[in-house]
């Protein structure tokens, strides 16, 4: 399950909302170009006190539904930490009328997706749905809230207890700096306050916790009366408050749960501590203030300082930390405001070998610049710009607008408290933020923590001790057994069969948007979609080659290409051309992947002719600012080294390796290495961008509310500026041409975890056979739902997902399986991957082909609601020359797809006598016993997949 924040600065959802922004020196809003937005809303109570809010949205043939519970991590105890998320999982397992592991298999049977979300202040539960199935979402929700806990069992609990355990070693355990929170935490609240802890819990307290604390919590805070529910989507009113009605108003309420008051907390000394990090490579240094709850006018104003802190090249932080003193290549600096407390945090993670005094040092500097300069009128402008882009980008979905009014509901009481929460923005002031600055920051006490990789404690900031963090001993695996007594379960007495599940309605008709196409007289294809529901656009320029065109001896060109673009034009200096783009509540970025350069944009409609002109002058007139390559040499170089300390970056780069072999550009990585980041010049970017940018071989691809004559119109620039040119784009020939099975091992000392890639050249996605076997893999590991997930992590209990899929572009690609496994669960998990994709080849049953083509089939209807996802959907049809109805043509395929195709295909296409078994793990306890296990070949390699001596290691 998914954990969030849920930290939007701007969301609309009141009945009206006005957001009306004007910035100096840009275009005035006219009135029709006023942000508007009405997003009407219903809220009543039922009799045991759960909350509903309906919002129709007729846009799209789904509707979403949300449950927060007003219970979180701060509900906890000390001792009894972790419950809330612990409980979450629960959820998932099973209830009085719902199966074992059945909540996502409905779901997906349905088109539907699913999960849920723990935080410190509230717990949320969410399903999308075809609209056809808005009662069996009704069905299952009710079921959980009322009709669970006499299914909690010994074994269910000792199993999600392991997936929780693993959560947390995947996430915090097994990364770089993941300890920080837990220090920060510590050191800022006091002991018994609900912040003093994660939300993940001590890895203590989610061992000794027992099914009758479960049970306990459960009937505190699950009931109705400390829930909101919320329904979005295209439904009847009249219809839906039946089914609400009939499925929820029959759950009893359960105990008070009484609001918590504002706990915002003060220390009266700084603290300083250190930590030696297992996987960090660099020195990271953070600084923690306490400043005080969410929705308060001191809380803006915090938000407001972080961004002008810390974001772009006008920011202090940036100046004196990255510009000034080489000490970083990134900056962060936020408030996080939440129900109870808040803390302001400054987080800089430095060059490699950097002393950590020196850059507390810089960040006083930058406090001092930040004194000196002040805050302007056009730094706070520039931020309520960006907001307005936020605004609409947070209700492009039905989701989107779910979580927020459920959020405002149980923090506010208010579902349109939207109102209030923009005119709170709209009156921060630059006063404002220097005064909060003076208040919470300015020569108060905080707390700091130093992290330094192993073995480098002369990078710590002076004057700090050694913080009490306690790290998990790799063990033997043993495991735990739980005799179950077989009862039978209790059933609540309700007014009607819950039993038996609603039948669903006529899934929603296939109905893909219409698209536009042309071409410019430079040669650039455009493509476009209309969507009116906001005013927004998003864009995509995919400029093809990318990595492909880069020269293996100089690896990391097109990377630093793709940067260096957006540090400033000829006419513009990157600190200019960074402020023009925020004064349009614009975004432009541009990456680089395997095979394209891509600018990818999305701004306000009124401002898309402007955000053009910018996109334009970026393309055409870089500004080739030798000082920024330096630095993004720096930033680049740092990032590789740092991947080394992270396991699944490990991972993925020598299983390309592996797989691809030295003479494809694909097992080098997009970035390059170090030795090639430092040899390469700004003539290399040159001649990489003379030679290979060419409208010829690019696409242009828009979505919004815009119509194909403005889109045209607005390019007529880049269009008339723009010649073509011919580009070659090399040809890599790859073939599956594996007849063994290997393991391959990286040792990673004392990993918590290990990560497993299994796999071997497949096939392009161009191959008329790549979206069939897309569909065959589905049940083996395409979904939640598949064979290897339900046996690694809700049978055994050993992963927090483990998945298999196709990936293919123009060059084949490859059929990956995956996992990260608690370490002494290693080499049990690759066997039983191997002993799955075997099996697999024998066939599925009937039941399961059918699950495949319902979840499939029935999900379209869910495929082209925002405009993110449309936009994808036109890069696929131009990136492989698809025809405008594929996804029909997909349909088809899956509806006629049989059992014996299917095994067919399995065998065809899985081999598993053939794979290379990468492992990414502590080597010390677990390499030894792949010897034992039957592979054709066993391996030990290095970090970039060259192979070592077992002498030279010690084991």
């Amino acid at each position: 399950m998914f954990k969030t924040s849920f930290k939007v600065s701007v969301i609309a959802l009141a009945s009206v909302a006005l957001f009306t922004i004007s910035c100096k020196n840009e275009k005035a809003a006219t009135a029709d170009e006023s942000v508007k937005l009405s997003v009407p809303f219903e809220k009543y109570e039922l009799e045991n006190g759960l909350d509903v809010i309906l919002h129709q949205d007729k846009s799209d043939p789904i509707v979403s539904l949300a449950i927060q519970y007003g219970v979180g991590s701060n509900r906890e105890k000390t001792g009894r930490t972790g419950f809330a998320h612990l409980f979450e999982h629960m959820l998932f397992q099973e209830s009085e009328n719902v199966p074992q592991d059945q909540f996502f298999k409905t779901i997906q049977d349905a088109g539907g997706t699913l999960n849920g979300g723990t935080w410190k202040d509230g717990t949320v539960y969410y399903e999308i749905v075809p609209k056809n199935a808005m009662e069996t979402v009704m069905w299952l929700e009710s079921d959980r809230m009322g009709y669970l806990i006499n299914t909690v069992t010994e074994s269910a609990f000792e199993n999600q207890q392991e997936v929780v355990q693993n959560e947390k070693r995947q996430r915090v355990d097994n990364n770089p700096y993941g300890h920080t929170s837990w220090v920060i935490d510590k050191n800022l609240y006091p002991e018994g306050h609900p912040y003093n802890w994660q939300v993940i819990g001590e890895l203590e307290d989610l061992q000794n916790a027992t099914v009758d604390d479960v049970k306990e919590f459960y009937d505190r805070f699950y009931g109705p009366n400390n829930a909101t529910l919320v329904l979005a989507g295209d439904f009847d009113t009249a219809e839906a408050k039946k089914m609400i009605e009939k499925y929820f108003g029959e759950i009893k309420r359960r105990q008070e749960v009484e609001p918590l008051k504002p706990q915002p907390v003060t220390i009266s000394e700084t603290k300083r501590l250190y930590h030696e990090d297992n996987f960090a490579t660099a020195p990271q240094l953070n600084m923690v203030w306490p400043t005080l709850e969410q929705y308060t006018e001191d809380a803006y104003a915090l938000d407001f300082l972080g961004e002008i802190l810390s974001q772009g090249k006008k920011a202090p932080l940036y100046k004196v930390l990255v510009k000034e003193k080489d000490l970083t290549s990134r900056t962060t600096a936020y408030n996080s405001s939440n129900e109870l407390a808040g803390d302001f945090q400054i987080s800089i993670t430095a060059n490699n070998g950097v002393d950590l005094d020196s850059v507390e040092s810089g960040i006083n500097e930058a406090f001092v610049l930040f004194e000196k300069e002040g805050v302007t009128d056009r730094d706070i402008e520039r931020i309520k710009a960006g907001l307005e882009t936020q605004f609409y980008n947070g209700i492009s979905s039905v989701l989107g607008k779910s979580f927020q009014l459920a959020r405002y509901n149980v923090f506010t009481g208010d579902p349109g408290f939207i109102t209030q929460d923009i005119e709170n923005i709209k009156k921060v002031t630059k006063e404002d933020v220097m005064r909060v600055y003076n208040k919470y920051i300015k020569d108060k006490p905080y707390v700091m923590t130093s992290f330094v990789p192993k073995g480098q404690l002369n990078l710590i900031a002076e004057n700090s001790e050694k913080a009490k963090i306690v790290e998990e001993e790799i063990k033997e695996n043993v495991t735990k057994k739980v005799e179950e007594l077989n009862t039978e379960i209790v059933k609540t007495p309700s007014n009607f069969d819950r039993s038996k599940p609603p039948v669903q309605g006529a899934v929603p008709e296939l109905n893909v948007p219409e698209m536009w196409t042309t071409n410019l007289e430079n040669g650039m294809k455009v493509s476009g979609i209309e969507q009116n529901e906001i005013p927004t656009v998003n864009f995509s320029l995919v400029i093809e080659g990318g990595h492909l065109l880069d020269d293996m001896k100089k690896n990391g060109v097109a990377n630093l290409m793709s940067d260096i673009m957006m540090e400033g034009t000829a006419n513009k200096t990157p600190e200019q051309l960074e402020e023009e783009i925020d004064l349009l509540g614009a975004s432009i970025r541009i990456y680089t992947t395997d095979e394209s350069i891509v600018i990818r944009g999305n701004t306000l409609t009124r401002n898309f002719d402007k955000t053009m002109d910018l996109v334009t002058e970026i393309l055409l007139e870089p500004r080739w600012d030798e000082e920024e390559l330096t630095r993004i040499k720096t930033k680049t170089i740092n990032e590789i080294e740092r991947s080394d300390a992270n396991p699944n970056v490990v991972a993925s780069r020598v299983y390309n390796k592996v797989l691809y072999g030295d003479d494809h550009i694909f097992s080098y990585p997009t970035v390059g290495n170090v030795e090639s980041v430092k040899a390469i010049t700004m003539n290399d970017l040159k001649a990489y961008y003379t030679k290979n940018f060419s409208p010829s071989i690019s696409t242009f691809q828009v979505v919004g509310k815009i119509d194909k004559d403005a889109v045209l119109k607005d390019l007529k620039g880049l269009e008339e500026r723009w010649p073509s040119k011919e580009v070659t784009i090399p040809e890599y020939p790859i073939a599956n041409n594996r007849d063994k099975a290997s393991l391959y091992f990286v040792d990673m000392p004392n990993a918590k975890q290990s990560v497993i890639n299994i796999g071997y050249i497949a096939l392009p996605r161009t191959d008329k056979d790549f979206y069939s076997a897309e569909v065959m893999n589905y049940k083996l590991g395409g979904s939640f739902s598949g064979n290897v997930n339900l046996i690694l992590r809700e049978e055994k209990g050993y992963t927090y997902g483990a998945r298999t899929n196709f990936s293919g572009s123009k060059i084949p690609g490859t059929f990956t399986a995956s996992s990260s496994v608690r370490t002494n669960t290693t080499g049990e998990s690759v066997q039983i991957f191997r002993d799955e994709i075997s099996k697999y080849k024998e066939g599925i049953s009937p039941e399961d082909l059918e699950f495949t083509k319902n979840a499939l089939v029935k999900s379209n209807a869910r495929r082209f609601e925002t405009q993110g996802s449309l936009l994808g959907m036109l890069q696929e049809i131009n990136e492989y020359n698809l025809p405008v109805n594929y996804i029909e043509k997909e349909e088809a395929t899956i509806k006629n797809m049989t059992l014996e195709q299917h095994k067919a295909l399995a065998n065809k296409y899985l081999d598993a006598s053939k794979m290379a078994y990468l492992v990414v793990g502590d080597a010390a306890t677990q390499f030894a016993q792949f010897k034992k296990m039957g592979f054709d070949e066993v391996k030990l390699l290095d970090k970039n997949g060259k192979e070592v001596k077992l002498e030279d290691v010690k084991l």
